[in-house]
């Protein structure tokens, strides 16, 4: 297999942009029309979703143990959708039409049998690891929707109770898809495992989203949802041993925050905890009555709420991390972020300026990648691989 050629003539067809996916797609569903099922109604997301996969995956062909790790993550991670050994010549085929059609006559039968046998490869390594992950988990679990409570307009807190336990570390990501939605997105439970093994999620319906909006506007108290296995790890507290914490957050991103403050009175470790937790306008913090009831609680937390918009100040946005900065040196802890992709970044940048190194800031990965955090991590690991987006 000549790695160079690989790289060098995907190359070339990514140069064709948008035009490679729908090619791809098209000849996927005209050759298997039984597999469009298996894809959300909107294919947007999805198009761009196999650009970043294909480029990360020729980007690593001669890294071997990389990417092995990232397509057995992968291969797992797909049977969220329904997807089964036989479907994989299918998608090898309709790859191999679209790469002879863009490379038209640098389409050579050397190149041929090289692009045939990655994709062998690449397809063996996610069909095993699919296998072994059914002996360890479902392919997703059914959860009734236990509770249902609108907080704000956009806002909703839904409390799951799973069929069977599903296992999780506060901090982690779990997909979720209703039934009607071939579509995941993936939220971070806002509460340590519990005893009757209920999971809360806080979602904000965002614009043009599938499944957030149909959990916020369309579902109610006995609907059933699926939801898939755990996943990442960069919020998980492990990376922090007994060292005291500063959390910041803002908006939907307070539920992996609680579920960490959950974690840390579930120890007993007394480390001191602040957190600095930031909305828009006062109107936006939703989850109040927890809060109080946490800082009346535990002794070692202390909440600041962050108002990011003050009328005194017309266009200038004040987040958490400006008034933790201000308010003291928190070098020798572990920091915590949460949050949208701007709120983290503009976070991250100035933690840096301040003297924070990057192993004590710990935040999820930038970037609109569908698969959720470990996507993200394996793509963003990656330092020949620039892809990017926002979420």
């Amino acid at each position: 297999m000549d790695v160079a050629r690989l790289k060098q003539s995907w190359n070339l067809v990514a140069a064709h942009g948008d035009q490679v996916p729908l090619y791809f797609y098209s000849a996927l569903f005209l050759s298997h029309p039984e597999t469009r099922q298996m894809f959300p109604t909107n294919m947007a997301g999805q198009r761009d979703r196999l650009v970043t996969a294909l480029g990360h995956i020729v980007s690593n062909v001669d890294q071997v143990d990389r990417l092995t790790g990232f397509l057995r993550d992968l291969g797992a991670d797909h049977r969220k959708f329904a997807v089964r050994p036989e479907h994989y010549p299918a998608v090898g085929e309709a790859l191999l039409t679209t790469l002879r059609h863009f490379l038209g006559d640098q389409w050579t039968e050397e190149l041929a049998r090289d692009w045939a046998g990655a994709y062998q490869l690449v397809s063996q390594v996610m069909i095993d690891a699919a296998q072994e992950a059914e002996q360890v988990n479902p392919p997703w679990w059914v959860a009734e929707i236990v509770g249902h409570e609108r907080r704000t307009f956009d806002v909703a807190v839904l409390t799951l109770r799973p069929q069977y336990l599903l296992p999780f570390t506060p901090g982690q990501s779990i997909g979720v898809s209703h039934p009607a939605v071939r579509a995941w997105r993936y939220y971070s439970p806002a509460n340590a495992p519990r005893p009757d093994g209920t999971i809360e999620l806080h979602v904000r319906a965002a614009p043009g989203g599938a499944v957030s909006s149909r959990l916020v506007y369309g579902c109610a108290v006995g609907d059933q949802i699926h939801l898939a296995a755990p996943v990442g790890d960069r919020l998980t507290l492990w990376a922090a041993g007994g060292a005291d914490l500063l959390l910041l957050a803002s908006g939907t991103g307070w539920a992996p925050v609680k579920a960490l403050v959950e974690q840390v009175a579930a120890e007993g470790s007394h480390r001191r905890v602040d957190l600095y937790l930031g909305a828009r306008s006062r109107m936006e913090f939703y989850d109040t009555d927890t809060v109080d009831k946490l800082t009346a609680a535990y002794p070692w937390l202390t909440v600041t709420p962050v108002v990011g918009v003050d009328p005194r100040r017309p266009g200038e946005l004040i987040y958490p991390v400006d008034r933790a900065v201000a308010d003291g040196d928190w070098r020798s802890r572990h920091v915590y972020v949460c949050g949208s992709d701007e709120m983290v970044g503009r976070t991250v940048q100035t933690l840096s300026r301040a003297g924070y190194h990057a192993g004590q800031v710990h935040h999820e990965g930038l970037g609109r990648y569908w698969y959720g955090p470990a996507w993200r991590t394996a793509v963003e690991s990656s330092p020949q691989d620039d892809s990017g987006g926002a979420r």
